[in-house]
């Protein structure tokens, strides 16, 4: 088995498991609850805030085989695929190395 990162093992799968981002949460819920999406997010802050969190998250809630849910079932092909990095609808910028 290959070494893997603790804070990567342990990331949050759904809305509700982001810390100290209510305000994140609610917003996006509410935006996937009412059917208005916006065409793209933007997410930003310091290190360690939850941003790749976030943004995994918002993927799998808008692919899910589930349709647009502000809670992803995790166990479809899409979402799995979105947890996995393997997903070929979903490209993950590193924006954490200085490269």
């Amino acid at each position: 088995m290959a070494y893997e990162v603790t804070a990567t093992r342990k990331r949050p799968q759904l809305f509700d498991g982001l810390v100290g981002q209510q305000f994140v949460v609610s917003t996006i819920k509410n935006s996937i609850e009412q059917g208005r999406i916006a065409h793209a997010y933007l997410f930003s802050g310091p290190r360690g805030v939850g941003k790749t969190s976030s943004a995994r998250i918002l993927a799998k809630a808008l692919n899910c085989e589930q349709g647009p849910t502000p809670y992803p079932c995790g166990v479809c092909a899409n979402c799995r695929e979105i947890t996995q990095g393997n997903s070929t609808d979903v490209i993950e910028i590193d924006g954490a190395s200085n490269t």
